[in-house]
């Protein structure tokens, strides 16, 4: 059976540096490098001003794209401890297993790592660049392009951008863009094919430009080429990926109730129901004792979110523990989450339906996704514009305020575009507010 190779997935390998050598010893290791320089970067530092769910808070404080990328790295880290101890054992008369004590620096940087590329307003920004091209004036651009650059942009995805936005080489920046560990850069990868094959749901891995960066980084660490159609790009996911995945899944839906309570969109006996379903007996009535020491509502959630957290979280290193060769071999199907047993399964599954049913069709995620579509397929509209007819007058003057790290004068029509969402798609919710009020006139500098 083929099976991908822990000694060789482990691997801290610098893209764009390959051939450097580093003769320093240092307590930190290429891993917790790569988390320390995300914690540093411009990047990193603009998810405080990026959507996660709800609009960014006024009196209430709610989580946007940044405070939920540190609680997913906090949870992934346990989740790859976990792993790594019980991995520890079973290889330990490997040369390699001092490797495996790595896991959770990897997954810690890939989660925090993970949306980078997320564009304003949350996913509704991702939808509302996708159908610029799919939907909207951008169809006339369809004959200009390639079919696999085409795909690209109506499949947009923040995954996908993620890998670009660590990967590629902007105006004045280094070769390897972040120069990240080959290993951290795999295990933000939750979709390794490209955007041909995303299908009915939108999700792919690499944007054409970044395809031979990712087949070169795929095959240095031992990921599964995957049967595909045409000579198409496809991968086994680096098996790290799966604790990112639940990492996220599980900060989304339990913090997004915290949240909402904290809004108001559920009962504090609502939520309380909710978060007591993932436990039953003895542990089910300690919760309760525990919890009936408490008078503060939102302190009773808390308390009840650190414990649906930590059940989640054991019963997915459980899981993936249980399903190792299958995930080495590239043969497990679905989301570590998806395999969960009871009482956690049906917990899980019924925190979400509340989640689809009650809290993203709230009035106020409605109108932020309402908003941020119209504001971002606005700012496409006049940027894509522009980059095609910079000898304007209007063009000129709007090209002038994009950074220059953004190579709006590339050499192909592509490249032009991918420029203008990378401006975009790197904007907080303020500043394409900002812009957009600008552009429409509704806003002045002071004199």
């Amino acid at each position: 059976m083929n099976s991908m190779k822990w000694e060789q997935l482990i691997c801290d390998a610098r893209l764009g540096l390959e051939d450097y050598h580093d003769p320093r010893r240092s307590q930190r290791s290429d891993f917790q490098r790569d988390y320390d320089r995300l914690v540093f970067s411009s990047p990193f530092r603009r998810l405080q001003n990026k959507t996660q769910v709800f609009p960014l808070p006024g009196s209430i404080f709610v989580h946007n794209r940044l405070t939920h990328s540190m609680e997913v790295a906090c949870v992934g880290r346990s989740l790859a401890t976990d792993v790594a101890t019980v991995l520890r054992r079973k290889y330990a008369a490997e040369p390699w297993v001092e490797q495996l004590d790595s896991i959770g620096e990897i997954v810690s940087a890939a989660c925090l790592a993970h949306d980078l590329g997320n564009p304003p307003f949350g996913h509704s920004g991702e939808k509302a660049i996708s159908t610029f091209f799919s939907e909207g004036i951008g169809r006339d651009l369809e004959n200009e392009l390639t079919p696999e650059q085409w795909n690209d942009l109506i499949h947009f995805e923040g995954n996908a951008n993620s890998f670009r936005v660590l990967t590629h080489q902007f105006n004045g920046r280094r070769p390897g863009g972040f120069a990240m560990t080959y290993a951290t850069l795999a295990s933000i990868v939750k979709y390794p094919y490209e955007s041909s094959l995303a299908g009915g749901k939108n999700k792919f891995g690499f944007f054409t430009s970044e395809r031979e960066r990712f087949t070169k980084i795929a095959d240095r660490l031992g990921l599964l080429p995957m049967p595909a159609p045409d000579g198409r790009i496809s991968y086994a996911r680096h098996p790290l990926v799966y604790l990112v995945e639940a990492a996220d899944d599980i900060c989304y839906e339990i913090m997004d109730l915290e949240d909402s309570h904290k809004l108001k969109i559920l009962g504090t006996q609502e939520v309380i129901d909710l978060m007591l379903g993932y436990f039953v007996g003895e542990r089910r009535a300690h919760i309760e004792e525990q919890m009936s020491r408490v008078a503060d509502p939102n302190e009773k959630i808390a308390y009840l979110r650190s414990c649906a957290v930590g059940a989640l979280v054991s019963k997915c290193t459980a899981i993936f523990l249980e399903h190792e060769e299958e995930i080495l071999a590239g043969e497990f199907t679905g989301s570590l989450l998806s395999h969960i047993s009871e009482p956690e399964g049906s917990a899980y599954r019924r925190c979400s339906e509340v989640s689809w049913n009650k809290i993203y069709c709230a009035p106020d995620v409605v109108d932020i996704e309402l908003a941020g579509n119209q504001i971002v397929t606005f700012l496409l509209e006049k940027l894509i514009t522009a980059v095609r007819h910079p000898e304007l007058n209007y063009s000129q003057l709007l090209l002038s305020k994009v950074p220059q790290q953004y190579d709006v004068n590339a050499p192909t029509l592509f490249g032009k575009i991918q420029a203008v969402l990378d401006h975009v798609s790197a904007m907080t919710d303020v500043y394409a507010l900002d812009l957009y009020r600008k552009l429409n006139g509704m806003s002045l500098p002071a004199v």
